[in-house]
């Protein structure tokens, strides 16, 4: 192998590729990045076996091969190099590959090619395409909902449900439920339902780029993985077996108070509670409060704690309904709030051991159960 291209170039491709290297595999080659020519490009990839990352970037090839290399040892090497064109050769005896660029050069020891796990390749034909920016703000609204802890496996996950022209996505950790719905261009015929990993979801999130306008979703016969494919980077997440739990219960149908609010205002107000709210299990209370003919309405967010102190934030509300005060995790709360784009959000409510419902005011493809804490008098 002999190529060369920009350093720019092989820097953002390094950083593409870098998350999905393992870092506490038994398995040396995991820890390498794959470099390979590939019709007339270079081919970056780097797998965790969870998730597969391959990018392709421009290069001038002189001859075909491939490698894999220390990932850390080559991307911080890459880091440091002038913007200038780095030249890549490999001596297939030793398995070593030397780098040069401008008046820096250096050699690094790698692994076999052939010890990289396969990847598999986008089907061109059977694909779904969704819009890229319709998919990764499904992602952003929708990802951060799903369980961190391994010990529910199946709620790391994003319920996934393409059917006819239509996706609709769901992650809850139990707490807590976001589920976000889109149109999308393609027309799936039987429905496809899969929970994707929601870790893998965010890295496609970071990967996308703005420009294309859009990504081509596959899924390889009998292997219970997905790849999405975005021309110069294609993404492969291995699946969750299992079903995913019926979450329509838990959205509740009714409620007996409405309060609509300034998005940035009830942000502000969750976030300043967060500060008092750490030490009480982020508890903080939420009263809202109907207005009367003079009055307006007004939502008041609180939060207590007894090493540092208070804080209680007022802000303008349109409330119909009961007056109700409500304990929420002001986490979870502000969480919500950082993904939601419309400049009201209305908060529904039907007593205060019942979940609060979230819905962007003017935007009915998404909804957030947030369940209520218990506090005391």
């Amino acid at each position: 192998m002999k190529v060369s291209c920009l350093q720019e170039n092989l820097a953002k491709g390094l950083s593409i590729v870098s998350r999905a290297v393992s870092t506490r595999s038994t398995l040396p080659v995991l820890g390498n990045v794959l470099i390979a020519t590939d019709n007339g490009r270079l081919k970056l990839s780097a797998t965790n076996l969870e998730i597969v990352i391959t990018c392709w970037i421009g290069a001038k090839v002189e001859e075909e091969g491939a490698i894999t290399i220390p990932a850390r040892t080559f991307g911080d090497l890459v880091g440091a190099l002038p913007q200038e064109q780095v030249n890549l050769a490999l001596n297939e005896r030793t398995q070593t590959v030397h780098i040069s660029c401008a008046r820096t050069e250096a050699n690094i020891k790698g692994i076999d090619a052939q010890e990289f796990p396969l990847v598999p390749e986008p089907d061109q034909d059977n694909r779904i395409r969704v819009e890229t920016d319709v998919f990764k703000h499904m992602i952003t609204q929708v990802a951060f909902a799903a369980a961190v802890d391994d010990t529910r496996p199946m709620l790391t996950g994003v319920s996934t449900l393409f059917e006819e022209g239509q996706v609709l996505m769901a992650a809850t950790d139990g707490f807590r439920l976001s589920v976000r719905s889109a149109q999308i261009p393609s027309h799936v015929g039987e429905p496809i339902r899969l929970t994707i990993p929601a870790r893998a979801l965010a890295e496609l999130a970071r990967v996308i780029n703005e420009n294309q306008e859009a990504i081509y979703i596959t899924l390889p016969e009998g292997r219970n993985q997905i790849i999405f494919d975005m021309d110069n980077i294609v993404l492969v997440s291995q699946l969750i077996d299992g079903n995913f739990p019926d979450y329509s219960p838990i959205i509740p149908k009714r409620h007996n108070t409405r309060a609509v609010i300034s998005t940035a205002e009830f942000y502000k107000a969750c976030k300043t509670a967060e500060i008092f709210a750490r030490e009480s299990s982020h508890t903080a209370r939420v009263r809202i409060e109907p207005g009367d003919e003079i009055n307006p309405g007004y939502a008041v967010v609180a939060a207590t704690s007894s090493e540092t102190g208070d804080n209680v934030a007022q802000i303008d509300a349109n409330v119909e309904g009961d007056a109700i005060e409500i304990a929420f995790n002001v986490k979870y709360m502000t969480d919500v709030l950082n993904v939601i784009d419309t400049p009201q959000i209305a908060l529904e409510t039907t007593s205060s051991m019942e979940p609060g419902v979230l819905k962007p005011v003017g935007d009915t493809d998404f909804v957030h159960v947030i369940m209520p804490m218990h506090f005391g008098r």
